[in-house]
């Protein structure tokens, strides 16, 4: 596939270039040329066969001259249906010479003449679009696509950290080409067994890593292998299916991965099918107090939730992590329903009360009160805080009450659970009923980037304290790491017993190539530049060709304190998605997805920020 067409900063997006509108005159041309022949076959028949005109009523005109047959009727009748015929007749001779006209005058032009009018017929259809308010033929608004600044980048100066950036594409493009070798068209690959990998969170939708992966072959300029996933997408991504997905999952990746694979490309098919499958979700709002639920059927439009979650609760982090895609789903769509959804969230947790200015994992959407009270910063809650910083500034910093239960959760968050062990290493702690479970998730250590990335807009000058904050939890997460045998870290590690940022129980000590340390080294390194952040990052890529690297793929592994890794056989779509594209950034200058311009959402998804001031920036 041609690799020109997607060269940084040039893209040229076809925007009409699904619209059946598109090709009318070659459209036209060839249905007057098929028309002229079966025109011309059906009156040698009328002309030349005996009692033609009866022939031609009876396999024509089946309504008028084949009932006549049928039915008694009057002579007045009759004599209608004869002269309906004959009008009939005049009609098809009258358009039979003005379809042989039309063929034989484009047929005399030049190949570039008929070039023209075809462009001149898309340029005329555009500015009616435009002049009407623009809807295409999926009744989508019509915009003028504009790249955001920092799409891609420019090669490190400094060769070390260049080398090592080729380093990190090499390995996206071994596990990337691992999976088109054997799992293509599946959800995940399993890198041992070298087979397809499917997963029950995305019910019957196919395809999480080529849409996972979407703008992380973008970004690193892995063309070809993108307009391979393009097409993919075009041709198979089906949504229609009789089948139960769950809510947040299929949004972080699959909406979350076609709106930045269109705002990276501008190719219209992302933007449209992202809708799609947005439009497919809102079903899953359809509860008392308008909080999803957690699984939807995507045909029957029937949800229900996690039958493990306390009292058939909604989960803060699924629910809560909605308000970014959605957003955008109703810049492309025109569709207010999907912020108006996202929104409502907001007013039903305002109108809690939070324990000690906490938010609960659990709420039960039908009454609109919180479940179990389990507060955790790591699964069941995580990326809800940082969607509440990302709101604001994806808002260009005009979202105040995003802001504001941003910065009033933080401080909770910090006076409730934020601890310093014996050993100096700070920790985030997870709270259940008043009492902290001294523990700290490998998801957890998403918390130091987000704390790094809201550092800036902290109220009364907090932010040299944020920051400290932030590079703790970095270290703290480093730590994790590097207190196992294979140097990557555990899934949940503890502060009690006399044991320090290490896993104690059976369950917590695999790794499934998770993101989010690697995450929190990728801010740090942007706003201190610190180069301890990009030397653990490295450490982290040893650790992974070593250990998680086989034939077939990168794998996980059931136990980080083994003297020898034991795979558990699949390769995650977000090893794609984040872990690769973060690892990535880490080694990129700081123009390439600049903080200033694009906004991550918990996938790594980029989307860009709504720049109020600068039309260039359109979402």
């Amino acid at each position: 596939m041609p690799v020109a067409t997607l060269l940084p900063f040039t893209a040229t997006p076809s925007r009409k270039s699904s619209s059946p509108t598109s090709f009318r005159l070659t459209e036209k041309f060839i249905l007057l040329l098929v028309f002229s022949a079966f025109i011309t076959l059906c009156f040698g028949a009328i002309f030349f066969l005996p009692d033609s005109s009866k022939l031609l009523s009876g396999v024509f005109f089946h309504s008028s001259a084949v009932e006549t047959n049928t039915r008694k009727g009057t002579d007045s009748d009759s004599n209608i249906a004869v002269g309906t015929d004959e009008k009939i007749l005049a009609k098809i001779r009258k358009d039979h010479e003005k379809a042989l006209v039309e063929a034989k005058d484009t047929l005399q032009k030049r190949p570039d003449e008929i070039k023209q009018d075809i462009q001149n017929e898309k340029d005329k259809v555009f500015k009616e679009d435009l002049s009407k308010g623009g809807k295409d033929d999926d009744n989508l608004p019509v915009i003028e696509y504009v790249q955001p600044p920092g799409a891609t980048g420019h090669e490190p100066s400094d060769p070390e950290t260049k080398e090592r950036r080729e380093k990190i594409k090499e390995m996206m493009k071994f596990a990337w080409d691992s999976y088109k070798r054997y799992a293509w068209g599946s959800n995940e690959l399993r890198p041992v067994s070298m087979q397809g990998h499917s997963s029950n969170l995305f019910g019957d939708i196919k395809g999480a890593t080529i849409v996972d992966a979407l703008d992380t072959l973008y970004v690193m300029e892995m063309y070809e292998d993108f307009e391979m996933a393009t097409e993919w997408v075009e041709k198979n991504l089906d949504f229609n299916v009789n089948a139960e997905v769950s809510v947040f999952e299929v949004n972080i990746r699959f909406v979350g991965g076609l709106l930045s694979a269109y705002y990276l490309s501008g190719k219209e098919v992302f933007r449209k099918k992202a809708i799609q499958l947005g439009e497919k979700l809102l079903p899953a709002f359809k509860t008392p107090t308008g909080i999803p639920w957690a699984l939807l059927n995507l045909k029957s439009g029937i949800g229900r939730n996690w039958p493990w979650a306390s009292g058939g609760s909604s989960i803060l982090a699924e629910y809560g992590t909605l308000h970014l895609e959605f957003m955008h789903l109703s810049k492309l769509s025109g569709n207010p329903a999907f912020a108006e959804k996202v929104m409502n969230i907001r007013k039903v947790l305002n109108r809690l009360d939070k324990p000690q200015g906490l938010y609960p994992n659990y709420l039960n959407p039908n009454s609109g009160q919180w479940g179990q009270h389990h507060v955790s910063v790591g699964g069941l809650g995580d990326s809800f805080y940082e969607y509440l910083l990302k709101a604001w500034l994806m808002s260009d910093k005009t979202d105040e009450e995003g802001k504001k239960l941003y910065y009033d959760a933080l401080q909770a968050i910090e006076t409730s659970l934020m601890r310093k062990s014996s050993g100096g290493l700070t920790y985030i702690a997870e709270w259940k009923g008043g009492l902290l479970e001294h523990k700290m998730g490998h998801l957890t250590c998403f918390a130091g980037g987000m704390i790094a990335l809201g550092a800036d807009g902290a109220p009364e000058d907090k932010t040299g304290h944020q920051m400290e904050q932030a590079a703790e939890i970095a270290r703290t997460c480093h730590e994790s790491y590097a207190r196992t045998t294979l140097k990557l870290g555990p899934e949940g590690f503890r502060f009690d017993g006399g044991v320090e940022a290490i896993a104690t129980r059976q369950n917590e000590k695999y790794f499934i190539l998770r993101p989010e340390v690697i995450e929190t080294y990728m801010y740090m390194w942007r706003f201190t530049h610190d180069p301890k952040y990009r030397e653990w990052g490295w450490e982290a890529v040893q650790a992974l060709e070593k250990h998680c690297r086989v034939e077939g793929g990168y794998s996980g592994v059931r136990d980080v304190y083994a003297s020898s890794p034991n795979h558990d056989d699949v390769q995650q779509s977000f090893y794609l998605a984040e872990t690769l594209k973060y690892l990535f950034l880490l080694f990129s200058d700081d123009d390439h997805l600049p903080f200033e311009h694009w906004v991550f959402n918990t996938e790594a998804h980029p989307l860009p920020i709504h720049h109020h001031s600068k039309k260039a920036i359109l979402i």
